[in-house]
C-alpha cells in the first residue's frame, strides 16, 4: 500500500518540477511588440490602426533628453519617425527592412524619395506615410482663390505680420523659391507674425493671425469646430512631410507585413486620408486618393501632388549654405 504522505525528498522533487513547468510556460508566452513614436505627429486614426496588443512607447525629440529617447527606441521592436528628425537617430542600431517583401508595396513617389538617401539609410527606412503641408486661412475668404493658384498671395499687404510659419528655415526657403519676385525670402519673412511648430493653429485661432502653414494631419479637428477656417492647397505644390518605420526586431517579419497590409483596408484608408495621412503604397485604391478632384478643398489636387516636394537629408555643406542664405536674409 502506497504511503499517503510524501517524503521530504519527494516533496522537494515535486516542487522543482512545478517550478520548471512554470518557467517553461512563461518562456512560451510571446513578449509584447513595442513601437516607439512621437505621439503628437500622428492622427488618432493612425494610432488606432496600430494593433491593440502592441505597446506604444512615447518618444519626443524636442523635449525628452536624447538618452531617454534612445533607451525607449533601443527597447522597442519598431520606431516611427518623420524626415525632420532622421539625423537624431543612429542607423547602426536598426536592422535592414527593405530587403523584405515590403518594398514591393511602395509606390513610385516613395521609391524615388528613398533614392535620395544613402544605401545604408535606404535599406532601413520604410515609408509608411506622407503628409502634405496645408494653408489654413482665417476670416479671409477673398484670399482663397489666389491661394489655390500659387504661394504669391502670402506677400499680400493685408497679411503683413499675420502669418504663422513653421519653425523650419528649409521649408520657408522652399516656399520662397516658388514666389515670383526678387528677394522673396526676405519679403516672406517680413510677413511673419511668428515661427512655431507646436501651437500654430492655436495662434491662428486665438490671435490676430490670418494664415498658418500647417501639416494637413494636424488640421482636421480644428476645421470641424471653427467655421472661420478654410483649407487650401496651391496647385504650385506644397512641402511634404514623410514618416518612416524602422525595425530593431528579431521577430518573424510576418508580424510587420500583416500590420502593413491591414493599413490598406479601404475604410481605414478613407479615415487616414480624412485626417490628412496618405499611405505611399501602390494599390489602385490608395493611388486614387492622390487623384481625386471631387472635393478639392478637402485635400491636394492631382496637380498639387505632382508639383509638391520632399526634403532629403542635407550634407554638411548644404547645411552651411542654408544657414548662410537664411542669415543673409536677416540683414537690412
Amino acid at each position: 500500500m502506497l504511503s499517503k504522505f510524501l517524503t521530504r525528498r519527494e516533496f522537494l522533487n515535486c516542487g522543482q518540477l512545478s517550478l520548471l513547468f512554470f518557467l517553461n510556460s512563461c518562456s512560451n508566452v510571446p513578449n509584447k511588440v513595442k513601437i516607439a513614436l512621437q505621439n503628437s505627429f500622428y492622427p488618432e486614426s493612425f494610432k488606432d490602426a496600430i494593433p491593440k496588443d502592441w505597446k506604444q512607447e512615447k518618444i519626443n525629440f524636442e523635449n525628452i533628453p536624447l538618452q531617454k529617447n534612445r533607451n525607449r527606441i533601443f527597447n522597442s521592436d519598431f520606431t516611427l519617425i518623420n524626415d525632420g528628425w532622421i539625423t537624431n537617430i543612429d542607423f547602426a542600431e536598426f536592422e535592414k527592412i527593405n530587403d523584405y517583401a515590403l518594398i514591393e508595396s511602395l509606390d513610385e513617389r516613395s521609391i524615388d524619395f528613398l533614392g535620395s538617401f544613402n544605401q545604408n539609410q535606404r535599406s532601413k527606412l520604410f515609408p509608411i506615410g506622407v503628409v502634405p503641408y496645408s494653408i489654413v486661412i482665417k476670416n479671409n475668404k477673398g484670399l482663397i482663390n489666389s491661394a489655390r493658384i500659387s504661394w504669391d498671395f502670402l506677400l499680400s499687404k493685408k497679411l503683413t505680420g499675420k502669418i504663422v510659419f513653421p519653425q523650419s528655415p528649409r521649408i520657408i526657403l522652399s516656399i520662397a523659391k516658388k514666389i515670383n519676385t526678387s528677394n522673396s525670402l526676405k519679403k516672406l519673412k517680413g510677413q511673419a507674425m511668428l515661427f512655431d511648430d507646436k501651437n500654430m493653429l492655436n495662434w491662428l485661432i486665438n490671435s490676430d493671425a490670418s494664415v498658418a502653414i500647417v501639416p494637413y494631419s494636424l488640421c482636421s479637428k480644428y476645421l470641424k469646430i471653427d467655421p472661420r477656417l478654410s483649407l487650401v492647397f496651391p496647385s504650385q505644390g506644397v512641402p511634404l512631410m514623410w514618416h518612416f518605420l524602422l525595425s530593431r526586431s528579431n521577430r518573424n517579419n510576418a508580424i510587420l507585413i500583416k500590420w502593413i497590409k491591414s493599413l490598406e483596408n479601404k475604410s481605414r484608408v478613407d479615415k487616414l486620408v480624412k485626417n490628412g495621412w496618405y499611405l505611399p503604397f501602390n494599390s489602385d485604391y490608395l493611388q486614387s486618393k492622390y487623384k481625386s478632384e471631387m472635393f478639392p478643398v478637402s485635400g491636394p489636387s492631382e496637380k498639387c501632388w505632382e508639383n509638391s516636394w520632399s526634403f532629403p537629408v542635407l550634407t554638411n555643406e548644404q547645411k552651411i549654405n542654408l544657414k548662410n542664405i537664411w542669415n543673409e536674409s536677416l540683414s537690412p
